[in-house]
């Protein structure tokens, strides 16, 4: 049997944005997979026909962005192909464009193209389109000038690349750079005549969550004399009027997602009142004077959020119906679909374990995008409480190679009841001693599950074991379980030491002598903690991490409202409670071999909290090293670049094999 190797996901196909057309005839979905040669990835449209079940290729140039039905035969896409279009785009203007493929074959043709960045887009007729465009509100509509005016502003734009000038909070968006004065404003788009109406403009920034018989449901986020709210406002446009009436005001809730079911409108929020900015949401009912009830009252935590290094786009995590809704849950390791009526009857879907990563419905019958049984993702359907695998995409890739199955156990610490996983190396042999790592995950409102993770099952296969845990403060189990502020490094802590303690009882043969650790984002945090609090580990590889909440809170793109609800404090009523949850007091005790992990344009967990430990180590003579990726944000191991994505593989695994194979 082969080895699975680090470069094997350059050959993993990606699965992403399950979409029915109107009459839930057809659905078609993204399939992206690594293009080593540009250091990029591919992205092509499939077609799943319903009436059988098959799936075939509808597009092959590898360049499909954003997707939509026009109508049941017709699929709209993005793409640059106009080499003068891309030229103006290289130059500094920005410009989209979508094409029309038609299903019953010929080329794709360009069926519309705007001078905007469009970040998002829902039909509301054949025609007709509810748009979400990205502005930079400091910039003039460079679009609507005479070619001499476009030329001057094109230059004054050219030369102020030079210049970032701050004058909000936050001001930059991991993924999205600096975003100081940009935002995300909605029109309606009539692709006949051209026209464009606002819907909603600046200085808020909008989303659109739904569309029903020419109606659009959209949130509002504002900023109050620069500084962006935490809560945000619901709203409903009439396109046959031109008009929109506020449903919610942003005074009370922070609206996570909303629909129409029948003839009732649905809104996901929370006043974050009880459990803070990770309380999880309820779904209400909203009529159109603003009143609200309670649909569904119960500590769920709503979407999916099992964690892996497979995925490569996301999809609908709602379904809106005429019966209610059906939506994606987390369940304690693995996430599930869920259904809920107009009268209130709620039902967890008998689904296997693993992660739904998308779904959408046709008719009484559901198809996901998801994994099973420790494999990639694949297209399921799911019809009489059966699930059937309907794609290959991914099946040769494992063909003779080792794979190694989760174990799982249960463990107790503190009276509480807590999962755990463990990888066996590959050809194991219960006369040998074997290495070992503990891999913590981020959030830390996430979970690990028994679905497949490339670096993982990598390093099982280069001859270690590997141990994951969900320690409190994870999904899936309610507001209480994940409800660690104030206390990060303590109960989240001793989690992870008494299962590391129960992984070595129960597998002997692992040599404690040569145990390591990783994690990145929160799991960053946790090893930079772990390394400061205990000397039992040979070897730390510290990703994207967190390392002094005093500087954390005012440079993260999330900082300002994150540091202060998890922590407790801030550096003016409590700056002493700050710093002791910080893993950087902590690093004059260290002594353990530690890697770093990070990238010059992560600004969730900013390069600056990377620099500041390793600094520490360094100052305290520790054996440390940095390995900084440009270009790079949040997340590298995830959806980086190709060829980075190998070095951080690399650069991981070879810190190991030096520190625990040695």
């Amino acid at each position: 049997m082969k080895n699975l190797e680090l470069k094997d996901f350059y050959n993993y196909n990606f699965l992403s944005g399950l979409t029915f057309n109107p009459s839930g005839t057809k659905a078609v979905f993204a399939v992206k997979k690594a293009d080593v040669d540009n250091n990029s990835y591919r992205s092509d449209l499939w077609l799943l026909d319903t009436a059988d079940d098959s799936v075939k290729r509808l597009t092959g140039a590898g360049d499909v962005g954003a997707f939509l039905w026009r109508n049941d035969e017709e699929v709209l896409f993005s793409a640059m192909r106009d080499k003068t279009l891309a030229e103006k785009v290289k130059n500094g203007e920005t410009h989209t464009a979508f094409y029309c493929l038609p299903l019953s074959g010929g080329e794709a043709v360009e069926y519309f193209r705007l001078p905007y960045a469009v970040s998002g887009i829902k039909a509301v007729a054949e025609d007709k389109f509810v748009l979400t465009l990205a502005k930079d509100t400091r910039r003039p509509d460079i679009e609507s000038m005479e070619e001499g005016e476009k030329a001057k502003a094109l230059a004054r734009q050219k030369a102020e690349k030079d210049y970032e000038v701050i004058d909000e909070l936050p001001f930059w968006g991991n993924g999205a750079g600096f975003t100081n004065a940009k935002r995300d404003e909605i029109y309606i788009f009539d692709a006949v005549s051209g026209r464009l109406t606002a819907v909603s403009t600046a200085p808020a920034d909008s989303g659109v969550f739904d569309v029903k018989d020419g109606k659009v449901l959209y949130n509002v986020s504002e900023f109050d004399k620069g500084l962006g709210k935490l809560k945000n406002s619901l709203w409903l446009y009439d396109t046959g009027r031109g008009e929109s009436k506020c449903l919610i005001p942003e005074k009370d809730y922070s609206i996570r997602a909303g629909g129409f079911s029948a003839d009732k409108i649905w809104a996901l929020a929370t006043d974050n009142s009880q459990y803070g900015l990770n309380q999880n949401p309820k779904l209400y009912f909203v009529s159109e004077n603003g009143d609200m009830s309670l649909w569904l009252d119960k500590d769920i935590s709503y979407g999916s959020s099992v964690g892996s290094d497979c995925r490569l786009g996301g999809g609908k995590s709602f379904y809106s119906c005429n019966y209610g809704v059906a939506f994606i849950s987390t369940e304690r390791c693995s996430s599930v679909i869920n259904t809920l009526t107009l009268d209130g009857r709620h039902d967890v879907l008998p689904m296997a374990s693993g992660s739904v990563d998308c779904f959408d419905k046709s008719k009484d019958t559901l198809y996901f995008i998801g994994m099973r049984e420790n494999r990639l993702q694949e297209l399921y359907k799911f019809s009489g409480g059966k699930e059937t695998k309907l794609t290959c995409f991914n099946d040769e890739i494992f063909r003779d190679k080792y794979i190694a199955v989760p174990q799982y156990f249960a463990y107790e610490n503190d009276g509480v009841e807590l999962d755990g996983f463990v990888l066996l190396p590959k050809d194991y042999d219960e006369s040998k001693k074997y290495p070992a790592i503990l891999d913590i995950h981020g959030g830390p409102k996430t979970v690990f599950g028994d679905v497949i993770y490339h670096e993982m099952q990598a390093w099982a296969n280069m001859g270690y074991f590997v141990f994951f845990t969900n320690p409190r403060g994870g999904d899936g189990r309610g507001n209480e379980f994940a409800d660690i502020r104030g206390r990060y490094g303590k109960e989240d802590y001793s989690d992870l030491m008494k299962f590391t303690d129960e992984v070595l009882e129960r597998y002997p043969r692992i040599d404690k002598a040569r145990v390591g650790v990783t994690g990145g984002s929160y799991g960053g945090f946790m090893t930079n903690w772990i390394i400061g609090h205990t000397d039992r580990f040979a070897a730390a590889a510290s990703q994207r991490s967190i390392s002094n909440w005093v500087s954390m809170g005012y440079i993260s793109d999330i900082g300002y409202y994150f540091a202060d609800d998890q922590v407790g404090a801030t550096p003016w009523n409590d700056v002493r409670l700050m710093w002791e949850q910080s893993p950087l007091k902590y690093a004059d005790k260290v002594v353990t071999p530690t890697l770093f992990i990070h990238s010059d344009e992560d600004y969730r967990c900013p390069l600056a909290e990377g620099l500041q430990m390793f600094s520490a180590l360094k100052y305290h003579k520790i054996d440390s090293r940095l390995c900084m990726f440009k270009g790079e944000n949040h997340e590298l191991s995830r959806s980086g670049k190709p060829l980075h994505r190998r070095r951080r593989l690399d650069e991981i695994t070879n810190w190991f094999e030096k520190y625990l194979k040695a």
